[in-house]
Formats: C-alpha cells, structure tokens, sequence
C-alpha cells in the first residue's frame, strides 16, 4: 500500500490548482498558442509551478513531468518516484469560458502509477485513488457501469491538435462507433473522461494521440473502479503508448472489435 502521505500530497495540490483556475476566471489571464490550434494560459504555466514547488517541499528526491515546464529530475539518476501532472486539462475548454476542466496527477513508483488524483473545481469534484485501495469520488467508492449491450452504451473519445490535418480516420472511427451505440460524447479532458468511465457516466473511452499527462492518474482510477485498460489493438496498456480503450469491463471486447473492424475495412458484426 502507498504511503498515505503520497495521496494526501496530491490531493493538496489538485485542489490548490483548482482555486487558482476559478480565481484566474475571475481576474482574467493570458492566451498563447502552443500550435495553430492548441493552447496555453498562464494559468497552466501557474499551476504547474505551484505543483513543482510543493513536490520539491515535501519530496526534494522525487522527479516530476509536466505538461508546460517539462520534466525535472531532482537527481543524477532517475528517482524511483516520478510525479505525473497535468496541471490544466481542458486547456480549450477554459480559455474559452466552458466549465470542463481539471487538473490531474499521479505518482508513480518503480514506473507504475500508484496514486492519482483528479479535481474538477467547477463542480467541486474530487476522484481520487490508490493502487489496490479503491477509487473514490469526494471519498465515497466509485464503480464502473453494468452495461453489457453495445447498443444501450454511451461512449466518450477525444481528437488531437492536429485533427484539423489529420482529422479523417478519426471522424470515420468516431462513425464507425455512433452508428452502433446509444451516443458519443466528446468532452475536450481526458481525465475527466477517465473519471466519468469509473464513475459509470460513461461505459467507455477511446482515444490516440495522448500523453502519459492526459492519462497517468484517470488510469489509475479507472482500474481500481473495477475497468478495463488497453492498447486500441487490444495490446496491454502502457502511458507511452500514446492511445488506449477504457472501459467497464464488460464491453471492453465489443469496443476493441469495432476499432478492429474498421481498421480492416468490414464492417463489425
């Protein structure tokens, strides 16, 4: 079991990184772009700093990786403890005003992921867990759906930055899927997708294009909220892998075979 203290630590920080984006919404905050159409605010930058220095506090020989400043190693060598953090995820979202946004970390050891905490401030939402604890939300159980039909399932994917370019294949995917469940949402957070999977929200997630920030703590919680994780080619799942399926379990096998149906050109059964 984790040391208690590892989860506490990325509870305090999550929530502190949750006040400063309502705070900045307030007092207003600066946009700059970090491609034609992915974004940065200086709230990111804020709130990754803010994490950087409580870690450093508290941990001064654990290494972290961001999203905007990059990874620090606190050492010569690589630390067995790392720190996952995506410090505003739905950078899109809140630039624009839309109340879907998180700020998300994890911590890893030995290169697994065993704590992760989630905060969404707008509805003062807290998914946390710890490796072979449980997951929780606001510190009650989490569990994922019973959905067992494909048709009765309401999935959730999300597009990279690039999609604008490269956008093809992901829309006839995203197609491909809407044509054989109930709807599919597209949210603009990854974590919070994660989270919604292993609250039972959503039945499942699909997505490419994803960095080991988008995904590190939402991971974590999917699994112990009893889902499933993997590759979309049904290969094990892996942070650096750069795309997964998360799911209830259940329907885990059907999604795969539509992402496998459509990548071979036929139609899933």
């Amino acid at each position: 079991m984790p040391d208690p203290a590892y989860l506490a630590l990325a509870i305090a920080i999550v929530r502190r990184a949750g006040e400063i984006q309502i705070a900045r919404r307030v007092s207003g905050f600066r946009v700059d772009k970090k491609g034609a159409i992915d974004l940065v605010t200086e709230v990111d930058v804020e709130c990754e700093r803010m994490c950087l220095a409580m870690v450093t506090e508290r941990f001064p020989d654990h290494d972290l990786l961001g999203e905007e400043l990059g990874g620090r190693a606190a050492g010569a060598q690589p630390s067995r403890y790392r720190w996952v953090l995506d410090p505003l995820d739905g950078t899109t979202n809140y630039a624009h005003g839309l109340p879907v946004f998180c700020s998300s970390l994890a911590l890893e050891i030995d290169g697994r992921v065993e704590v992760g905490a989630i905060y969404d401030p707008t509805r003062d939402e807290l998914f946390t867990a710890e490796r072979g604890q449980g997951a929780c939300l606001n510190g009650l159980p989490l569990r994922v759906s019973a959905t067992t039909a494909l048709l009765d399932s309401l999935l959730v994917t999300g597009f990279p930055y690039d999609v604008h370019v490269e956008g093809t294949d992901l829309v006839a995917l995203f197609g491909a899927f809407l044509t054989r469940v109930r709807a599919v949402r597209r949210l603009g957070s990854a974590a919070l997708d994660l989270c919604y999977v292993a609250a039972g929200r959503f039945d499942g997630f699909w997505e490419q294009c994803l960095k080991p920030w988008d995904i590190a703590a939402g991971s974590l919680i999917v699994e112990e909220a009893g889902g499933r994780l993997s590759g979309m080619d049904g290969s094990p799942f892996g942070l650096e892998a750069g795309q997964l399926v998360a799911s209830n379990g259940a329907l885990h096998d059907q999604l795969l075979a539509v992402i496998a149906a459509f990548r071979a050109g036929r139609p899933s059964d």
